[in-house]
């Protein structure tokens, strides 16, 4: 196994798994707006995700495919309203965007992504 590499090992699940040239992401939520907005929850996962790309030798313009996972869909408009400023405009990728029941409730948005290194 030594051609994986686990990133943020936990005892459930790693935050990103890097084998070969891609990078796989487990569902990021925010911890520290947890309960907050759609956007500043967007924006925090973001951050975590840019953070979780750069360990792995990789970046947001390597993006592949996003999936985003949203409590209330009614929010659609303001979470893009932080991704349209975070992606890469010459490189964005194949994104999925779903209504889900969230673990909490005080968790609004989740958001995985695949990236090439």
């Amino acid at each position: 196994m030594s051609d994986i590499r686990r990133i943020g090992v936990g005892p459930r699940m790693s935050k990103a798994v890097v084998r070969g040239n891609a990078v796989y992401t487990a569902g990021q939520v925010a911890e520290k707006t947890k309960g907050g907005s759609v956007a500043d929850q967007t924006r925090e996962i973001l951050e975590l995700i840019d953070g979780l790309l750069a360990e792995a030798g990789s970046e947001k313009a390597k993006i592949l495919s996003a999936t985003i996972y949203l409590s209330d869909i009614a929010t659609f408009a303001e979470m893009n309203s932080v991704w349209d400023v975070w992606v890469d405009k010459e490189n964005p990728p194949a994104r999925a965007t779903v209504e889900a029941k969230l673990v909490t409730p005080d968790y609004k948005v989740e958001i995985a992504v695949i990236a090439a290194k």
